[in-house]
């Protein structure tokens, strides 16, 4: 009788239970090593908290009671002067809208800049392939230097102000988006591509033409996600003088009580404008993606 398993020769067949037997004690050997990395990464984590809060003023464990003190008295004098909300919320609008378009602003020309740098360091796109990793080195800078210290480094070049916050959280932008941009041209069909190239069309055409139409819908969910991300960068930069409803949640909570209700009114504004930007992002990367 015919063995359909392995075949009408004769012979020796494989010993099954050998085979099961190797792959148990595979799977105990991954389970083994599992644990360890396990053992070690609760360590780590241990000794480091100890030592952090070794070194704190207060120490973790004698302040959790007052965890919520600050909190408590934020909310508390914000709900006594509740009926000032909407004034306050007239008062902060001007600034709301500065940090959105310095947002808006920044997203825009890192996005641009992430353009050019992933399709120069796409493999299989670049227009200088040899020159791939100093791209791909130049996004890493980008990322790895966080907004704030290029906003602070621009600031005694440029003075205060909205410019240098739009060129830091462009820089980071670019080096963010740069990333995702490549990653996902990277996975474009080169067909169209080698197309154009036959035809005598130039690295640019090629780009626009049989690179970009593919990726687009995929880059604008990313460009869109970023900017939500960059309104609370913008608003993070106000603390550092860069303008913004940052800079005017800087003074409430500086000033202290008196001033609590204004710091609820600020992060009311941007919790709906966090809100109000998902919402539109996910609406308009359905559309994009989905085609509804």
């Amino acid at each position: 009788m015919v063995d359909i398993a392995y075949g009408p020769q004769g012979g020796q067949r494989p010993d099954m239970t050998s085979t099961s037997a190797s792959y148990m004690e595979m799977v105990r050997r991954k389970r083994m090593y599992g644990g360890i990395l396990m053992v070690l990464f609760i360590a780590v984590f241990a000794s480091g908290w100890v030592l952090a809060d070794h070194r704190n003023a207060g120490g973790f464990w004698n302040g959790l009671p007052q965890i919520d003190d600050f909190a408590g008295e934020v909310i508390s004098e914000a709900w006594t002067n509740r009926a000032n909300l909407p004034e306050l919320f007239l008062e902060f609008l001007p600034s709301l809208i500065e940090t959105i378009n310095i947002a808006a602003v920044a997203t825009l020309l890192g996005a641009l800049a992430a353009v050019i740098l992933s399709l120069l360091s796409t493999r299989g796109l670049a227009r200088w392939p040899a020159l791939i990793p100093v791209f791909r080195r130049s996004m890493d800078a980008l990322r790895a230097i966080p907004e704030i210290v290029i906003a602070l480094m621009l600031i005694y070049i440029l003075g205060g102000g909205p410019v240098p916050a739009v060129i830091a959280i462009a820089l980071h932008t670019a080096g963010a988006l740069g990333k995702l941009f490549s990653e996902v041209a990277e996975n474009a069909d080169l067909k169209p591509v080698e197309g154009l190239s036959s035809v005598g069309a130039t690295w640019g055409q090629r780009m626009w033409l049989g690179v970009i139409p593919q990726v687009a819908p995929n880059w604008l969910s990313y460009t869109l996600l970023r900017f939500e991300i960059n309104v609370r960068a913008s608003a993070i930069l106000g603390f550092v003088g860069e303008g913004g409803i940052g800079h005017d949640l800087k003074l409430a909570m500086q000033w202290g009580q008196g001033r609590y209700d204004q710091v609820v009114a600020i992060f009311i504004l941007l919790f709906l404008t966090i809100v109000a930007i998902d919402r539109l992002s996910d609406h308009y990367r359905s559309r994009m993606v989905k085609g509804h």
